[in-house]
């Protein structure tokens, strides 16, 4: 087959895909396997499964575990989206988040179906490039990993994540990072340098349960704005809030959030960063899943769109390199020298080895190298997951369409309550709505981890979870 190899898979493509259409593979066929398609196209194994990649993607092909690639049966017909949150416009103290702590537990109990707490499975993370990376320096840092890294933290990592945030649209020296224990500490940092307890916080409905347990250990109250699946808040809605409460910040996840997936337009980012400019509101920024977009480029930041330091911007390669890791960062605009001062005074210092081998696995390209593979592969694992969600989950269940990250949001039929849902012993670990509501909202929606390796038992958990909400639907 002729033509540049870039564009031999789509060839590959139209090709079945012509094939499927005049029925030579009817629904159900089995395709034939990838050598004798490849010795049938003239072309490579890899160039045969990135062209049945692209046709699941479209929906004709599925692929079974142990078994190969089917021609569907059925049609994929996108799900019904979720219906945009209505929360109680009060704001509410954060109670009752100890149930979160057994969600993440479970992540790492033996034998459980890791559907719950939002932690990538180690096959879609650059194992080996990291152990190359955390060997080599002793030899390249000269012993400085065994020092302490004080705030802000080593220059050759803040000097990467400066020149990687460029992609967001972000232009910012490494002067202007602060080096933290994850995300979770830039976020707690941000909202300790610009609150008081007491104070009210603007948040998504639904968000992730992390910032909310941030909230309830500063004493402070959130207050949950009107929340779309696909775009996050309108400025609309965030104006009516500060009209009407004494907000003294905003933590939101314009890209890709947690639990939603939704990305929010730069259109709709800068009016949210105008608006909080001008009535003088900080707005912390969680970009964790801001580099798995699952099509280039990344999204821009909202912190892109600031012009007065009032964005406190916090990441991290929890979600992407490795949550074990526990390398994060906080760009806090006008507030970094408080946010550096409570960084020390608070934890003293970051691990110094992780935040060399991660410098030096971003100097050398392969954070690059990485994204460009595993955007497709979360795409894909969202795609099987929401795919099996619609074959065995209760009539009416909606569904997010997220365009990055890993995550699913469910909502079930109104008579399914999710928490009963968890509690079942069933050996598999989910997220219950409520965990994403500081007034114990989302009593029906569930959330799913999609980055698990899907086989066969990934798909009988979905199926058993499903039958679980099908009796209780009935």
């Amino acid at each position: 087959m002729e033509g540049p190899v870039g564009h031999r898979y789509e060839a590959v493509a139209r090709a079945l895909e012509a094939a499927i259409e005049a029925g030579v593979h009817g629904p159900g066929d089995r395709l034939p396997g990838v050598r004798k398609l490849a010795a049938q196209f003239g072309v490579s194994v890899s160039t045969v499964v990135a062209a049945e990649h692209l046709l699941e993607d479209r929906g004709l092909i599925e692929a079974r575990p142990r078994s190969g690639y089917y021609v569907r049966r059925h049609p994929w017909e996108p799900p019904e989206r979720p219906a945009p949150s209505s929360p109680a416009n009060e704001p509410v103290p954060v109670t009752s988040q100890a149930l979160v702590l057994r969600v993440v537990q479970a992540a790492g109990e033996p034998g459980m179906v890791q559907l719950g707490a939002a932690v990538p499975h180690a096959d879609f993370l650059p194992a080996r490039g990291l152990r190359r990376a955390f060997a080599g320096v002793p030899a390249r840092w000269g012993g400085r990993e065994l020092d302490y890294a004080f705030p802000p933290g080593p220059y050759e990592l803040r000097q990467q994540i400066a020149r990687r945030m460029a992609d967001a649209g972000c232009q910012i020296t490494p002067e202007e990072v602060v080096v933290t224990n994850g995300a979770q500490e830039a976020l707690a940092l941000s909202l300790r340098a610009v609150t008081e307890p007491g104070d009210v916080v603007a948040i998504e409905s639904p968000t992730f349960y992390g910032l909310l347990q941030a909230i309830e250990a500063l004493g402070l109250r959130a207050l949950e704005i009107p929340t779309d699946p696909d775009e996050g808040i309108a400025p609309e809605a965030m104006a009516l809030a500060l009209d009407q409460w004494p907000v003294k910040a905003a933590l939101l996840m314009p890209n890709f959030g947690n639990p939603l997936g939704h990305r929010a337009s730069d259109e709709r980012k800068r009016a949210l960063v105008e608006l909080l400019e001008d009535r003088g509101v900080p707005l912390i920024e969680d970009d964790v899943y801001g580099d798995l977009a699952f099509e280039a480029p990344r999204p821009w930041a909202a912190r892109a769109f600031e012009t007065r330091g009032g964005v406190l911007y916090c990441g991290s390669f929890s979600k992407t390199l490795s949550p074990g890791l526990r390398v994060g960062w906080a760009v806090p605009g006008r507030f970094r020298d408080r946010v550096e001062y409570l960084k020390y005074s608070g934890s003293s210092s970051t691990p110094a080895w992780p935040g060399f081998a991660v410098a030096d696995f971003l100097e050398r390209g392969g954070y690059d190298r990485y994204l460009r593979r595993v955007r497709g592969d979360y795409a894909r694992a969202v795609d099987r997951v929401s795919r099996a969600v619609a074959r065995y989950f209760p009539p009416g269940t909606r569904q997010t369409r997220p365009t990055g990250g890993f995550v699913l949001w469910l909502e079930l039929p109104e008579a399914v309550d999710a928490l009963a849902l968890y509690r079942r012993d069933e050996g598999i670990s989910i997220a219950p709505g409520p965990l994403f509501s500081p007034s114990g909202k989302f009593r029906h929606h569930v959330r799913l981890n999609c980055a698990q390796p899907w086989d066969a038992r990934l798909e009988r958990a979905l199926a058993r979870l499903g039958a679980m909400a099908r009796e209780a639907a009935a």
